[in-house]
């Protein structure tokens, strides 16, 4: 009998919050919402290392990021170094991160055509660690005038904004799938992260920003640390990088402002998204589909005086977690688990018979309980998301809590009650939990990447 194909989507820097099956009053996720009102949606959906490489090694890997790649966060190399930015053009050669089999290798291995579309952001180039086809654009955050390789084969350009392209080249692969042989489909769209300004027009006319609903814990008034981090969301690497004339002019930009550009990123990414799910209907193949929607980390979005993502504020950690099969998931709100990108690849498996190997430590949220999920913000911060609470502690020369938030008293998590008595034993619980995985989860040796 036919395994069920697999459409794993991830969308860049998506905020749970973002999104209207998680509550936003604003804005407009259709397709996302409809999935998740069909399918399991998970409240508590967390990034298991809140940034874009460390994510999504996880994911790929079912392993903790210290394990799959050292511990490494969003490194990167070009003309011969290893830093922080420049960010990658592409992998680089050989098989720097990932010791064990992935996701994409255990499928392969059981007679899944395997393809990797969009997005790529990690050292391994797809085809080492199990896809058999690939189109990956540079890791450059750009919507337009993106470059692209193919299977290895000459860099090109396509005509037109990135995610349509995408999407065009997703839709295709499912309608040239035969119907004999399951597939695994990788899609990953790059908005709602950053150049937000990087968009077509009707998407960044959609949201009045004076209309829109901020977080609780967004002060108007102080809401980014600087000028920089403003230019870095509305251009990316075309402003902190090539510092091109255009970004560095005058500017007038309110947190609104970038509200109203992110949520039109959105829905953009979540319009195309709705393009290949129809892909899915039009060729026969929904109902023997496992749809998995989710992200590789959030965005603080301003909430808390912060940008970005790396933080252990629910902003940066939550994302969206869904699971949908028209034939074996019944609809329902899992309002228990803290399910993690470190738990996809063990989940996917079961669903499709394959075996768990022992190297994936994550669970099948669709069948266990994960009572608290670890993230590791580097391999000694890390936090503890359980239903409830957050703990975030450090583990390096000085142990300690850094801050302890009960998320349903104080669910935009101003209130750090880490020096006070209340919840004392939970404290002392999440902190030993930590502790211990920090104890026992081995760190991948960091691995020789080739430079002088």
């Amino acid at each position: 009998m036919k395994k069920p194909n697999i459409l794993l989507i991830t969308s860049d820097q998506l905020q749970a919050f973002a999104t209207g099956c998680y509550g936003n009053p604003d804005v407009q996720t259709p397709n996302i919402d409809a999935l998740a009102k069909s399918g399991v949606r998970f409240s508590h959906g967390i990034s298991n290392a809140p940034v874009c490489m460390a994510g999504r090694s996880v994911l790929l890997s079912g392993q903790h990021n210290r394990t799959c790649t050292g511990g490494v966060g969003n490194v990167s190399y070009s003309g011969g170094k290893v830093g922080s930015y420049p960010l990658p053009e592409y992998p680089a050669p050989g098989r720097l991160h990932f010791p064990n089999d992935t996701l994409p290798e255990l499928l392969q291995e059981s007679g899944y055509r395997t393809a990797a579309i969009g997005k790529w952001h990690v050292y391994t180039w797809p085809d080492v660690i199990g896809f058999d086809h690939y189109v990956i654009p540079r890791t450059h955050h750009v919507h337009s005038a993106q470059h692209y390789v193919e299977d290895g084969g000459p860099e090109f350009v396509p005509e037109g904004w990135s995610v349509e392209f995408e999407t065009q080249r997703a839709v295709q692969y499912i309608e040239e799938s035969n119907g004999k042989e399951p597939f695994f489909l990788y899609l990953n769209y790059s908005p709602p992260h950053g150049p937000i300004n990087d968009c077509p027009r009707e998407y960044l006319q959609m949201y009045d920003p004076a209309s829109l609903t901020l977080r609780a814990n967004v002060d108007e008034a102080n809401w980014f640390p600087g000028e920089h981090h403003v230019r870095v969301y509305r251009w990316d690497y075309r402003y902190y990088e090539l510092q091109l004339p255009y970004t560095l002019g005058p500017m007038d930009y309110s947190v609104r402002d970038i509200y109203s550009d992110y949520y039109g990123n959105v829905t953009w990414m979540d319009d195309n998204l709705g393009k290949v799910l129809q892909a899915l209907d039009d060729n026969g193949q929904r109902e023997d589909t496992i749809v998995v929607f989710t992200a590789d980390h959030g965005d603080n979005l301003g909430s808390h005086c912060r940008s970005g993502k790396g933080l252990p504020y629910d902003e940066s950690l939550l994302v969206p977690m869904i699971y949908n099969h028209p034939t074996t998931l019944p609809s329902r709100v899992d309002e228990r688990n803290v399910a993690g990108l470190v738990d996809v690849g063990p989940t996917l498996l079961s669903a499709v018979g394959i075996d768990v190997p022992d190297h994936m430590v994550g669970t099948d949220v669709l069948n266990g309980e994960v009572a608290v999920g670890v993230s590791e913000i580097s391999p000694g911060n890390m936090a503890a998301r359980t239903e409830r609470f957050t703990a975030h502690v450090n583990l390096c020369d000085d142990p300690r809590m850094l801050a302890f938030f009960d998320n349903v008293s104080d669910p935009f998590q101003l209130h750090n009650c880490v020096s006070e008595d209340v919840f004392s034993d939970e404290q002392e619980r999440l902190f030993d939990v930590l502790e211990t995985h920090h104890g026992s989860v081995p760190i991948l040796s960091k691995p020789d990447y080739g430079f002088k």
